[in-house]
């Protein structure tokens, strides 16, 4: 394939990514925008395997093989709540991808540079290796933490932002010396032991982070396998992977920023340590007073005699896989005339907009899902808000109590309404590890059981 057509097909691919990304920004085009991504990436593909491989075109096709057997047997696979952990993962694969193309880049006997262009080299395989590393592990135990394997509770070793400081000034030192090593035919050594330390970097980083905070983590690790991927780019110079590598860094590291304000958080308070400390576990073990609790019949009486109806979909709403029944209890509710409309915390669930692509996947209506910031409000007005599995975004102690670990953290203010009731397997904690007093006010009703089936049942007596 010419070069010309190559670069055209780049820049197509290029432009395809970018309305992607711009139709991913709302649920009404986000279909538009998995599309324009798809063609693109096929675009890119076939340019790159066309126009750009000459060799080993067998390696080449059986890599394909596998990737495209393992992605199709995932996507069957792969339940709407184990989403998060599926996301965490595959960014690990593009920091291990980042990495191994790193090496092999610079013991590639072929690849030869002099002067100024050998140091410029040098630094781009050092940073490409260095991120994806780092994107790698952390990853990985983003991926533990997500699963339950690992837990939610952000480990505090003493003296840990030294201990980063020291692992960063240690990659830094290790950088001087790799292209000094390099220059003279070396650099294996110092490469190697970078990799090691940001390796254990980003174990300890994400380590280190609460399990409220894992959406930012997750955005924050996207934006590094960006980067990641750019680094390569650099390093191969193929200018479509510079440019997509670019787009995929800046994006997560916008969603980065808009998770944290929606968080109140700092991004550097995040890394250095999440929601959930010793101070929320004594919290969590304390009882706020009593819970008043309800049956299927009552809550449809209360569902039954409203006018306004608020819900609150949290993860426990994924995990029991119940947004086919709530859209039907919504269908149901809307045709008795009750004006029904979802409010959507930014961090609900453990990965961003996951309430957002459950409510579309039972084709709820767009119109009547509303952001926390539009419908905070409106509460007043409810007359029954029905909290689906949601603990940490509905929170009132994050306003109401100062030294709370989650202190200053937006919330839907559900016990504003008349009437609030929670759907929810047990009196567990949330992700953050802290105690919920919104479960022991007097206009809250807990309505104890799998959300699928508690709903079913609600159903069936409205």
């Amino acid at each position: 394939m010419p070069a010309g057509i190559v670069t055209v097909s780049y820049i197509g691919a290029s432009i395809l990514f970018i309305l992607a990304l711009g139709g991913l920004s709302h649920p009404e085009t986000a279909r538009r925008g998995n599309v324009y991504g798809i063609v693109g990436m096929s675009i890119a593909l076939l340019a790159t395997l066309f126009g750009g491989v000459t060799a080993n075109y067998g390696l080449l096709i059986g890599g394909l093989v596998i990737g495209a057997l393992i992605g199709l047997l995932l996507a069957r696979r792969v339940q709407m709540t184990q989403m998060p952990e599926l996301v965490a993962i595959l960014h690990s694969l593009v920091g291990l991808a980042a990495m191994l193309v790193g090496f092999a880049n610079f013991m590639d006997p072929n690849v030869q540079f002099t002067g100024v262009e050998h140091t410029i080299h040098d630094i781009e395989v050092y940073l490409g290796i260095l991120i994806g590393a780092v994107t790698f592990s952390g990853s990985v135990i983003a991926f533990g933490k997500l699963s339950g394997k690992v837990t939610s509770k952000p480990l505090a070793l003493p003296a840990r932002h030294w201990l980063n400081l020291g692992l960063l000034l240690a990659t830094i030192w290790l950088a001087v010396e790799f292209v000094e090593q390099s220059a003279a035919g070396g650099g294996l050594t110092p490469l190697i032991v970078m990799s090691a330390i940001a390796l254990l970097f980003g174990v300890h980083m994400v380590m280190a982070i609460g399990g409220a905070d894992m959406p930012v983590v997750i955005s924050m690790l996207n934006s590094y396998s960006g980067w990641a991927a750019a680094a390569t780019g650099f390093m191969l110079s193929n200018d479509l992977l510079i440019v997509t590598g670019a787009l995929v860094g800046s994006s997560g590291a916008i969603l980065s920023y808009i998770m944290c304000r929606a968080m109140n958080r700092r991004f550097l308070a995040v890394i250095a340590g999440g929601f959930g400390t010793a101070t929320g576990a004594v919290a969590a073990a304390a009882e706020d007073g009593e819970i008043d609790q309800i049956e299927a019949p009552e809550a449809a009486r209360l569902l039954a005699g409203a006018k306004e109806v608020m819900i609150v979909p949290g993860y426990g709403m994924a995990v029991a896989q119940a947004q086919h029944t709530v859209y039907e209890l919504t269908k149901q509710l809307k045709d008795k005339g009750v004006n029904v409309r979802f409010g959507i915390h930014p961090v609900a669930g453990r990965m961003p907009g996951h309430m957002n692509v459950l409510l579309a996947e039972a084709n709820l209506p767009y119109d009547i899902v509303f952001e926390m910031d539009e419908i905070n409000d409106d509460f007043a007005d409810i007359d029954v808000s029905i909290v689906i599995g949601a603990n940490d975004i509905v929170n009132p102690s994050a306003q109401e109590e100062p030294d709370s670990p989650i202190a200053g953290m937006p919330v839907l203010e559900v016990w504003k309404g008349k009437t609030t009731f929670v759907l929810k397997r047990s009196m567990a904690t949330g992700y953050a590890g802290v105690q919920n007093p919104l479960f022991f006010k007097d206009n809250t009703r807990m309505l104890f059981g799998d959300a699928r089936e508690s709903l079913s049942e609600v159903l069936r007596y409205l």
